[in-house]
């Protein structure tokens, strides 16, 4: 289970230097307070695509090739856990204690995923609980990162050896420092293409098990016998899904329902066209087995960043390091997509989606060190801040809608006369007499800030949900 902790010892916290702080307290131990800001942007970013991005598609998730504002969020969130890996694990001198710390973290993750996202909870709409096991969805966000966590901080306990804290500044310090890491990471990557595009995937077919769908109940058959294709239909990421996992319990929306093929509305949702191909109404994991070996990947560049915060004393130092290769990330992403070498594709977790989004998150998180590390405008950004330190509590009830689903189970005469559609109907939407604004308004202002102003309440008295 998660733990609510009342002044915790922080996961991300480190030793400034006595260059860095005043001459009075050498030893002092503070939180990095851009890394709780990131933390916390990306958990608001996550809020606003998945509540907005139903009336704005074009911040939703892209229906397949391409990479929308929703896309970024899934790396950011593994970026900021291979940052914060290093930082955590070099308070613990024993491997014993360490590798005890990440097995538990990991389980609690993959508890709380399954019982999130695996069909348990029908918040916030729905007022009802419970999952069908013969349905229950195995992979989610939670999972995702609780495998890439698990891999990643074995690696950073069993693959390095005792280092000073301080080494060269130059550029391939740190590479040739924890160069079994990125050994693995090119292991990986060879692992993932080698089967993204050297598998058969033959024939296959469905029922349709949405009980929403017109066509609920029909079987179609899906004509592949193909190798290396990257197309909804028939590639490897789906197939092994469906062999390992059962096409029961992969994720019975996806995306790409929204592709141009599949409806006319295309971006938004709407009814299948009467001649979409039969794919269109398949089920698909956006977080399945093969494209989480992949999303291992951005934890590692986090991993990276976070042993040059570790190592490199000097802000220019550090931000060298960083913004350099954010740009060639961000550079190398860009040329495979448009030269079609690798497309861009958050479905399938390709290199050059790695490439982009690592890029972005390592410019993005940049910025954010030199105006709050550097600058000190730490005040910009305190509602970031409040979500970031108290990120899990955030996500559970704003992000997965359980606050959501408490409210709406308390309404009058009407499942849908309920507080929450009170709100949104007559303060927002009724106002700008747009559902669009309305819509964006009440995600930005009744929830991000609800729960900033929360989590700042909580943190005042020093109440945090620990994973």
């Amino acid at each position: 289970m998660a733990e609510i902790k009342v002044d915790p010892v922080d996961d991300h916290t480190m030793v400034i230097p006595e260059t860095e702080i005043s001459a009075q307290k050498p030893h002092r131990t503070l939180r990095v307070a851009s890394l709780d800001i990131f933390r916390g942007l990306t958990v608001a970013l996550m809020i606003l695509v998945d509540d907005a991005g139903g009336e704005w598609p074009m911040i939703g998730h892209a229906p397949w090739h391409g990479c929308n504002l929703a896309d970024f969020v899934m790396p950011f969130f593994l970026f900021i856990v291979g940052m914060a890996i290093p930082l955590a694990l070099k308070r613990i001198p024993s491997k014993g204690k360490a590798v005890k710390k990440v097995v538990f973290r990991t389980l609690k993750l993959l508890f709380w995923g399954l019982l999130l996202q695996g069909g348990f909870s029908h918040a916030p709409d729905k007022l009802t609980y419970g999952v069908d096991m013969q349905m229950i969805r195995f992979c989610g966000i939670l999972q995702r990162i609780a495998f890439a966590y698990l891999v990643v901080a074995l690696a950073e306990i069993f693959l390095k050896d005792a280092q000073s804290n301080d080494i060269a500044a130059g550029y391939c310090s740190v590479f040739r420092l924890y160069c079994w890491h990125w050994l693995l990471g090119a292991c990986i990557l060879i692992l993932y293409l080698a089967m993204l595009y050297g598998i058969y995937v033959p024939d296959w077919q469905f029922a349709v098990h949405d009980k929403e769908s017109a066509v609920y109940g029909r079987v179609f058959t899906v004509d592949c016998n193909v190798r290396g294709k990257l197309n909804p239909p028939c590639n490897a990421v789906g197939y092994i899904d469906r062999e390992i996992l059962g096409i029961n319990h992969l994720y019975l929306k996806p995306a790409w329902r929204r592709a141009k093929a599949c409806t006319e509305n295309s971006p938004y949702e709407g009814p299948f066209k009467n001649d979409a191909p039969s794919w269109c109404h398949a089920p698909f994991e956006p977080e399945g087995i093969l494209s989480s070996i992949s999303a291992v990947l951005s934890t590692i560049i986090g991993v990276h960043f976070g042993h040059v915060l570790v190592h490199l004393k000097g802000h220019s130092e550090r931000l060298k390091q960083w913004i350099m290769m954010g740009f060639a990330l961000l550079i190398l992403g860009i040329v495979l997509h448009f030269t079609h070498a690798i497309p861009l594709n958050k479905q399938l977790y390709t290199f050059s989606y790695v490439c982009v989004t690592s890029g972005a998150a390592a410019l993005v998180f940049s910025a954010i060190y030199i105006l709050v590390d550097i600058w000190g405008l730490k005040y910009m950004f305190v509602p970031l801040k409040w979500i970031g330190m108290n990120a899990m509590l955030v996500y559970v009830m704003a992000a997965e809608g359980i606050f959501a689903g408490f409210i709406n189970g308390w309404y009058y005469e009407d499942p849908h006369n309920t507080l929450v559609y009170w709100i949104e109907k007559h303060i927002f939407i009724g106002v700008w007499n747009s559902r669009r604004v309305g819509i964006l308004l009440y995600v930005i202002f009744a929830e991000i800030l609800f729960w900033a102003i929360i989590a700042g309440i909580l943190h005042r008295f020093g109440i945090y949900w620990k994973l």
